[in-house]
C-alpha cells in the first residue's frame, strides 16, 4: 500500500471507524432526547418578570451560565427519571429567585459576586400537570419551592461547587417525593 504523504493508512482506518462510532452515537441521542422531551416539559412564564430578573436583570452574570436552560435541563432529567413508563408531566415556572444576592454597595470588584446569605434563600413557584398513561390529568397543582435552610443543608461543605445547586436542590426535593407527592 503507498503511503500517502506521511499518513498511515492505519490512521485512515481507525479515524474512519471512530467517525461511524461517534455517529451512531448521536443517533443514539437523537432517538433518546425526544423520549424525555416529550415526557416532561417545562416552560417559563414571563421569565423577563421573575423575581430574579426583575431585581437583577436578565444579564448573564450568575457565572456565565443561562440559568434558565441550566433549571429546565436538570428538571426535565430528574423528573423523566422519577416518573413511571407512560406518565407525562408538564411544569410551568412562574418565578425564580436564585439562592443569594448581589451587593454592589460593597465596591467595583464585588458588583458581579453572588453573595449567599440566609436572608437570600432560593425560591421557586410552579404549576404542574401530571397527566398518566390514558391522557388523563391525575394530579395538578401549584407550588412554591423554597428553603430558608439552604445554608444548612451541607451542600456547601460537600465540595459540590455548581453554581445553582441550592437552586438545582429545590426542585430534587420536591421530584424526590415521586409522583403521588408532587
Amino acid at each position: 500500500m503507498n503511503r500517502m504523504a506521511g499518513i498511515s493508512p492505519y490512521l485512515i482506518i481507525a479515524c474512519a471507524i471512530i467517525a461511524l462510532w461517534s455517529g451512531g452515537l448521536a443517533s443514539t441521542r437523537a432517538a433518546a432526547l425526544p423520549d424525555s422531551a416529550s415526557r416532561v416539559t417545562v416552560t417559563y412564564a414571563n421569565p423577563q418578570n421573575f423575581s430574579e430578573n426583575r431585581e437583577f436583570g436578565m444579564q448573564n452574570r450568575y457565572q456565565g451560565i443561562d440559568y434558565l436552560q441550566t433549571l429546565r435541563a436538570h428538571l426535565i432529567k430528574r423528573a423523566t427519571q422519577m416518573l413511571p413508563p407512560g406518565e407525562r408531566l408538564e411544569v410551568t415556572i412562574t418565578d425564580i429567585k436564585l439562592a443569594g444576592a448581589y451587593e454592589p454597595w460593597h465596591g467595583p470588584r464585588m458588583y458581579y459576586v453572588r453573595i449567599m446569605k440566609d436572608v437570600y434563600p432560593p425560591r421557586i413557584e410552579l404549576t404542574f400537570k401530571l397527566i398518566d398513561a390514558d391522557g388523563a390529568v391525575s394530579r395538578q397543582g401549584s407550588r412554591t419551592l423554597r428553603n430558608l435552610g439552604y445554608l444548612q443543608s451541607g451542600l456547601a461543605s460537600s465540595g459540590n461547587s455548581d453554581p445553582l445547586r441550592y437552586d438545582k436542590a429545590l426542585l430534587d426535593n420536591w421530584l424526590r417525593r415521586g409522583p403521588a407527592g408532587l
